[in-house]
């Protein structure tokens, strides 16, 4: 993970950042006061509260691990450069063949990628179809449902 970029916006940084900060601050503690709590009800080996505490604790640490090499990884995407072709952290509008409706597209890298709310990575099969395309292209690409056409409107 750590030899390969990890493409964030601005945005997505910022978010990254105070996860691990709330992780290393306050939910730590938590975790380390469950952990207290549960030992000084006296025997261990059969105590499910030290067990799930135990459990989250290695959740937390794995997740401060995967956000810092993430973090030390992260490349952060211009979003007001040129839009004359589709690159990372552009907003494309395009209207898919069949459909009345123009959908945008925010491309984001992996990390930050969210399709219900029309954020696509650029390594997702719609990213990668959209990447490098320019207002007025037919894009087409495979989906889970079958070839999907489109046509870029815009790029921002």
């Amino acid at each position: 993970m750590a030899d390969k970029p990890v493409f964030l916006t601005q945005e997505g940084l910022k978010k990254l950042e105070e996860e691990l900060h709330y992780l290393e601050t306050e939910k730590r503690a938590q975790v380390a006061a469950r952990i207290r709590s549960a030992k000084e009800e006296g025997d261990i080996s059969e105590n499910a509260e030290y067990d799930d505490a135990k459990h989250e604790q290695a959740f937390v640490e794995g997740r401060i691990m995967t956000l810092r090499a993430m973090l030390g990884s992260a490349v952060v995407i211009e979003e007001n450069g040129p839009s004359d072709e589709v690159r990372l952290g552009s907003r494309v509008t395009v209207l898919e063949e069949g459909l009345d409706e123009p959908e945008v597209y925010h491309i984001v890298g992996s990390a930050e990628a969210d399709p219900l709310n029309g954020r696509v990575s650029n390594e997702s099969p719609i990213g990668r179809a959209l990447m490098g395309q320019r207002v007025g292209s037919v894009v087409t690409y495979n989906a889970p449902a079958g070839k999907i056409r489109f046509t870029i409107l815009s790029i921002e």
